[in-house]
């Protein structure tokens, strides 16, 4: 599904907000199965102005709201989500597949009547592009076998829209980051960093070097190589 340019001279823009209870990486694909009444107005909303919306990680609180649960709270920092294709099943659930684009960071924020959060944030500039040194390439070799196996996997929309920049230190730890199943407060601390090379020596004090590509390449929610 395109998406707009919504760009404008202003760097605060109001997104709708889908607290998560995970941390989502730009570039990373996000499906979604919505039912809530509030997630289904804002993905019709979504579709009318072909727009986004922003996907936060939850700290308190559940994904789906039950009475007597505590009150949704997420982190500070987000990520703006673009929308690639879109299911209706069944009446009243609605399948979404969609990528993350770009940092935000929530200046504030709001409840709507409906329980939908609106987010008023600011884009974060793109990192830099810094170069894989050479004493972390082998997590660029790794993750190439790693991208290789998962691709040749059967999905409803392809994992990776984009050129794989394995030379690229905030590319390149983003998908490690993102794979990685470490905490997910550690996670959040991952995708919290603008420092590109410094997320990618923190991801290598984790992967342990390999001499050659696992024979199973680890899913998401598994864990590569590591260090104990």
């Amino acid at each position: 599904m395109p998406e707009r340019d919504t760009s404008s001279s202003t760097p605060y823009k109001e997104w709708p907000l889908f607290p998560l209870g995970a941390v989502l990486f730009p570039g990373a694909l996000l499906p979604l199965q919505l039912f809530e009444l509030r997630y289904l107005q804002m993905i019709g909303e979504c579709e009318r102005q072909g727009t986004g919306f922003g996907v936060v990680t939850l700290t308190q609180g559940r994904e789906v709201h039950r009475p007597g649960v505590a009150a949704e709270r997420f982190e500070p920092m987000g990520t703006r989500v673009q929308i690639e294709r879109i299911e209706r099943p069944q009446p009243g659930r609605v399948m979404v597949w969609c990528r993350g684009v770009e940092k935000f960071c929530i200046e504030a924020s709001q409840q709507r009547s409906d329980g939908l959060w609106l987010g008023h944030v600011e884009m974060l500039p793109p990192e830099p592009a810094v170069q894989v040194p050479e004493d972390l390439q082998h997590l660029s070799a790794q993750m190439h076998e790693i991208l290789t196996q998962l691709s040749a996997q059967p999905s409803e929309v392809p994992p990776w829209n984009e050129a794989w920049r394995l030379q690229d230190c905030s590319w390149l730890s983003y998908r490690w980051a993102q794979l990685l199943p470490v905490p997910l407060q550690m996670k959040y601390q991952l995708f919290a960093l603008q420092e590109p090379l410094m997320r990618l020596e923190l991801v290598g004090d984790l992967v342990a070097p390999a001499p050659s590509a696992p024979k199973n390449p680890p899913k998401p929610g598994q864990r590569p190589s590591a260090n104990s």
